[in-house]
């Protein structure tokens, strides 16, 4: 009797490949972009996953409100910050846990182009914080097409 489980390794190797990439490779991706999206747990204890814009300053740097969601979150549990993209029959992503952490003024400062964190969400946006990773991972997708024509019905 054929193992189901290596019936559908099998048609794996046949459709697609998932490629692991390495730290280097994905901070690369991560400099390459300027939307992710922050997960987290609410006080409710529900997951929940917020579209952020970006800036990787030595780490990832995101404005926001004040008085919004995210204001809550630094001190406090870990979070998971992640980017991808897809086309083509292709893509990748990279996932990160770690904390976020409010800059202070001279941190704020220092930053090489704080004003290139322009959020797509309206409002004041004035609360600079620090997104410091403890782990980094990334994975790239392929999808390998039937080379064996098709014939007509």
């Amino acid at each position: 009797m054929e193992d189901a489980a290596e019936h559908d390794t099998d048609d794996a190797e046949q459709t697609g490949e998932i490629v692991t990439l390495t730290t280097d490779e994905c901070w690369d991706l991560v400099s390459a972009t300027t939307v992710g999206r922050l997960g987290f747990r609410d006080a409710e204890d529900d997951v929940q996953i917020i579209p952020v814009n970006y800036q990787l300053d030595g780490e990832v740097i995101i404005r926001t409100s004040r008085t919004g969601i995210l204001a809550g979150l630094p001190g406090g549990p870990r979070v998971a910050f992640q980017i991808d993209h897809h086309g083509g029959g292709a893509g990748w992503s990279v996932l990160m846990h770690g904390r976020l952490i409010i800059l202070g003024e001279d941190e704020a400062e220092a930053l090489h182009h704080p004003a290139r964190v322009l959020p797509w969400a309206g409002g004041e946006r004035d609360l600079l914080v620090r997104f410091s990773a403890d782990d980094i991972s990334g994975r790239r997708v392929r999808r390998i097409r039937n080379r064996t024509p098709r014939t007509a019905p």
